[in-house]
């Protein structure tokens, strides 16, 4: 019997610093020539790093797009590196960014598995820059708000005069009751 504790490599986490260490650590022994020869190490991280995730969720929940760019700007990524990863065009790409195009499954499935995230976190709704922002079913105490250029309705107007739309890049808005 050691008469002296050794020091563990790896304990459990208390803090963000060490925190951002052992993802820092788990991701080099994963891409490293010799991980299956560290395949124990490599599972001690993970379950270490699930722990400190369960128990520190990542505050307010992000849409799919906001997680992207979070992870976009994690991991110094430009958009054009994030097409590569996605397997698509650098303009389909910069449609997603800006809430005008939903992302395939295809997309969804290259990005999750690059990132090592499930797909569930990517495959959630989120409005896209047309779409209407109230959550409202009742539609009869509202007045319609449309887009002149395209007829297309964008929001609706409450009673009390209170407004609940997305601006579109372009065209004007029209209030009709």
């Amino acid at each position: 019997m050691a008469t002296e504790m050794e020091q563990l490599k790896y304990t459990v986490i208390k803090s963000e610093e060490q925190y951002k260490e052992y993802c820092d650590a788990l991701e080099e022994l994963v891409f490293s020539d010799n991980a299956e020869a560290k395949e124990d190490e490599i599972e001690l991280l993970t379950l270490l790093i699930e722990d400190w995730d369960r128990k520190h969720p990542l505050g307010p929940e992000l849409d799919p797009v906001e997680l992207i760019k979070a992870f976009m700007d994690e991991h110094g990524l430009n958009q054009t590196e994030l097409a590569e990863i996605a397997g698509v065009g650098k303009s389909y790409i910069s449609e997603i960014l800006n809430y005008k195009k939903r992302m395939s499954k295809k997309v969804i499935r290259n990005i999750a598995t690059h990132f090592k995230i499930q797909q569930s976190a990517l495959n959630k709704s989120y409005r896209l820059e047309r779409e209407r922002v109230s959550d409202s079913k009742d539609e009869s105490n509202r007045s319609r708000v449309f887009d002149i250029s395209t007829g297309n309705r964008l929001s609706y107007e409450d009673q009390e005069g209170e407004s609940e739309y997305v601006i579109p890049s372009q065209g004007e808005l029209e209030l009709v009751n």
